[in-house]
């Protein structure tokens, strides 16, 4: 059975976790790829943080530096994936080049807990053309981008940051622009849980704030 947790911000909703996974905790293989070149990366070291304060043992896996084959080892041996925010295009540039989106999708499906945060809960969706207004496609690190297929593990589109600055505008554009697909609009103190066919919106302030499919 598919797990997910989808959030915009993971430091300020992780105490959230539990109502997914209940007492568990494991072992997480971070992937902080997305913020490589970002300016303001700090929630990378926030989720982290959060993470090892719920429990968690944390193993790194940046995977611009790592092998296929360390990728997929990496994966198999750690109960759950963390996906932090930063740019979700080159992000998936990444996992496609190293082979790591498909890893990824074995891993979910055979039962690892996926956790992502705004630019990783973005490519869980079937494709990330929505994201295009709310993060830059091309940059320096990404000027042949062009597939915007995306992991696909769920059949929705997460917009995080909703009504959240600096990404109040971009978000509410996002919605009005791409109101033809199945949006969902989270703000930084609410995650999507998925479990198998199940998905429902939590929240620090009140939980569950909408019911599940």
């Amino acid at each position: 059975m598919k797990r997910l947790f989808l959030c915009s911000s993971f430091a300020d909703v992780a105490d959230l976790l539990p109502e997914l996974v209940g007492k568990e905790r494991g072992t997480v293989a971070f992937i902080p790829t997305a913020a490589l070149h970002e300016e303001y990366n700090l929630y990378v070291e926030e989720g982290r943080a959060a993470l090892e304060r719920l429990g968690y043992t944390v193993e790194e896996l940046e995977i611009t530096q790592a092998t296929a084959e360390v990728i997929e080892q990496t994966l198999e041996r750690n109960d759950c994936i963390y996906v932090s925010g930063g740019n979700p295009f080159f992000l998936m540039q990444e996992l496609r080049r190293k082979s790591a989106d498909r890893a990824i999708v074995r891993r979910v499906k055979a039962g690892a807990l996926y956790i992502g945060e705004s630019a990783g809960s973005m490519i869980a969706a079937p494709n990330i053309a929505y994201a295009q207004v709310m993060d830059a496609v091309a940059t320096a690190y990404t000027p042949n981008f062009c597939d915007f297929d995306a992991l696909g593990l769920v059949d929705f589109y997460t917009v995080p940051h909703y009504g959240c600055e600096p990404f109040e505008e971009s978000a509410e554009e996002t919605v009005r622009i791409y109101s033809h697909l199945s949006l969902r609009p989270i703000t930084n103190t609410q995650a999507i849980c998925v479990e198998g066919d199940r998905t429902q919106i939590v929240s620090i302030d009140s939980t569950p704030v909408s019911g599940g499919e």
